[in-house]
């Protein structure tokens, strides 16, 4: 894992390398054992190591193809790097390296060999001899590459701080993004908070070439949602446990390839256990683990985490973790907020502590929820099925009704069931896009008082309306898997593990996310998925490998007690920043107050994520020097 930079189109030689070393030097914590540049007249690349493969200077990057016709920056994992390398056939290898592999399949197939890896993974690629720049990232998102294009001139790096750090780009807010990071937490890709810097979907690749970008899908997690073959669509429930058993026990066994040390976080929920079991089947000798602690007793899990550590004989770690704790580490946490987030935090804590310990790969149970049907929206949208009859009663009745509702509650979940009988249908383009909104649109127009608050669909539409008329209502669970897949995990969750993991120079692998394991569960009919219990479809198949305590617990979720800090003792810097906030030029710092005082009263609908997102967006703005 580690931190990539490059500078095309620029006119001067000697100001483009200092650009890509004031990139580097932004990301260092992403590449602590190595640092490289390259140019030549027309390219300057950049790289930060964090030695997971090949720990010698044979893995130093940017790497030279053995013809020197190709120099590469990388960042990730190919899992099946040693298998491609016997299909690939001979070539004069000079490292143990996986970036030589992709060298090798680069000029073997070109840019098809990306359909061939099986990993996490944003690299880049310059011909020196066709002046061009190829760079792809991985099927669903893990690793990040944001890129901005001026004319001819191109920049691109692992995280937006780099680009902001090169002088070239400007540092001003994308204010058609304020809507979406409102509304949604993130920004989705291929957007960003920053104007015209630009994020490269997930399953795409992107080629440069005198000034202009081609940009190409691979990868479509839509395209496996009806194109089940009878050779992969399971016959059965007990084929469904079996086939899904052997490719987590694969992916796992994969994601343990490393010549460092690896550990795994453990929850003791039903996903990070699932993990842990499967590490202690296939590694010699004690899984190392790690869980964070609460001192409220609502918030810990630790209990559950030691009951799975005992049962796997694992070398477990506590983080025992205090507000006073807390209140020390958030600083650097939010320092290392790449892109303004409604979480991150949580995963800087564990990584931080993780990482002290020794270990430099980490598994995680990410994606466990998106597949198995563990979130809420599951539940929700099967049950809303049978209320579809709702439809049929005309649009001007709901609507009277709808206006009602609103009069006589703000509760985020009156908001959104008055938004949602007030649409058209119940399908999925109507009823998903409020799923996971914390400020509804009516509520940012409030806030927001210039074009910023545009209310444009946004990416969380796009996705549901274009999985809305494709299958037919048998695939449910599969559609909102293929959506939550799309928006939340790909651009909160995998965002923020990346940049608050590698904050620490952690490399954090999900198992879950194997793109095959993805691929087959989400070709199976909801039948076979269907949560009766808590993923039932993972734990059948899992058999005895988990205790029936885990099994059947209540789901908690990987969350710090923010309602209570943010009250107490985070009070004051909540109250300055959002008085900073306030005096932006395209906030109205009536709303933004008004908001404060209902969340400290406990007002309904006051709830945190609401003020945590603007305390975020201040923080963010003042780390970065940015214009409002």
């Amino acid at each position: 894992m580690c931190g990539i930079n490059g500078y095309l189109g620029f006119e001067d030689k000697e100001h483009a390398r200092s650009v890509v070393e004031q990139m580097n030097a932004a990301i260092a914590h992403r590449g602590p054992d190595d640092e490289g540049i390259w140019q030549d007249d027309r390219a300057a690349l950049g790289h930060q190591r964090l030695s997971i493969l090949d720990l010698s200077q044979a893995g130093h990057q940017p790497m030279a193809s053995d013809d020197g016709r190709y120099r590469i920056v990388y960042n990730g994992e190919i899992y099946n790097f040693k298998a491609l390398k016997k299909r690939l056939g001979p070539y004069p290898y000079r490292s143990e390296t996986d970036t030589e592999v992709i060298l090798a399949a680069y000029k073997t197939w070109g840019k098809e060999c990306v359909k061939e890896f099986n990993g996490m993974f944003a690299f880049a690629i310059w011909d020196r001899r066709g002046g061009s720049l190829f760079a792809a990232r991985d099927r669903v998102g893990i690793k990040p590459f944001y890129y901005w294009l001026n004319g001819s001139e191109l920049l691109f790096s692992s995280e937006i701080r780099a680009l902001l750090q090169s002088g070239r780009v400007p540092k001003k807010v994308n204010r058609a993004a304020l809507h979406d990071f409102l509304q949604y937490q993130t920004v989705h890709a291929p957007d960003t908070m920053i104007q015209n810097v630009r994020m490269l979907l997930p399953g795409h690749t992107f080629l440069y070439q005198n000034g202009s970008v081609e940009i190409e899908k691979y990868w479509n997690p839509a395209d496996y949602l009806h194109n089940g073959s009878a050779n992969s669509s399971p016959d059965s429930y007990a084929d469904a446990k079996q086939r899904v058993r052997k490719l987590l026990h694969e992916s796992v066994e994969r994601r343990l390839i490393a010549d460092v040390p690896v550990g795994a976080f453990l929850s003791g929920g039903i996903d990070s256990s699932a993990i842990v079991g499967l590490m202690s089947e296939v590694t010699p000798g004690n899984v190392n683990t790690f869980s964070v602690t609460f001192q409220e007793s609502g918030f810990d899990e630790s209990h559950y985490a030691r009951q799975v550590a005992d049962r796997f004989g694992t070398d477990h770690t506590e983080i025992k973790l205090t507000p006073e704790d807390f209140l020390e580490l958030l600083p650097d946490a939010l320092r290392s907020m790449d892109h303004p987030s409604g979480d991150g935090p949580n995963t800087y804590v564990v990584s931080k502590v993780t990482r002290e310990a020794g270990v430099t790969v980490a598994l995680s149970g990410l994606g466990g929820d998106e597949l198995f049907a563990g979130y809420p929206i599951f539940h929700q949208s099967l049950k809303l099925q049978d209320y579809r009859w709702i439809s049929s009663i005309p649009h001007s009745v709901r609507s009277a009704v709808a206006a009602l509702l609103s009069m006589k509650g703000d509760s985020p979940s009156t908001v959104k069931i008055a938004s949602l009988i007030s649409r058209k249908s119940f399908e999925i383009n109507h009823s998903y896009p409020l799923s996971r909104q914390v400020y509804a649109p009516s509520e940012i127009s409030k806030i927001l008082l210039s074009d910023g608050a545009s209310m444009n669909p946004g990416r969380v539409q796009q996705v549901a309306e274009q999985l809305a008329p494709m299958f037919e209502s048998g695939s449910l669970i599969s559609r909102i898997s293929a959506a939550e897949i799309q928006t939340y995990m790909q651009n909160t969750l995998l965002r923020d593990t990346d940049q608050m993991s590698m904050a620490s120079g952690l490399e954090v692998r999900v198992p879950f996310l194997d793109h095959l394991l993805v691929e087959e569960l989400l070709s199976m009919g909801d039948a076979l998925k269907r949560p009766v219990t808590p993923k039932k479809l993972l734990t059948d198949s899992l058999g005895s490998l988990l205790p029936s305590e885990i099994v059947n617990r209540k789901k908690m979720g990987f969350d710090f007690p923010w309602e209570h800090w943010l009250k107490n003792e985070l009070k004051s810097s909540v109250e300055k920043n959002m008085e900073a906030l306030g005096q932006q030029e395209c906030i109205s710092a009536g709303e933004v107050d008004t908001i404060r005082l209902r969340f400290f009263a406990g007002k309904p609908g006051a709830t945190w994520p609401k003020i945590w997102l603007l305390f975020v967006l201040q923080e963010w703005i003042q780390t970065n020097g940015i214009e409002l």
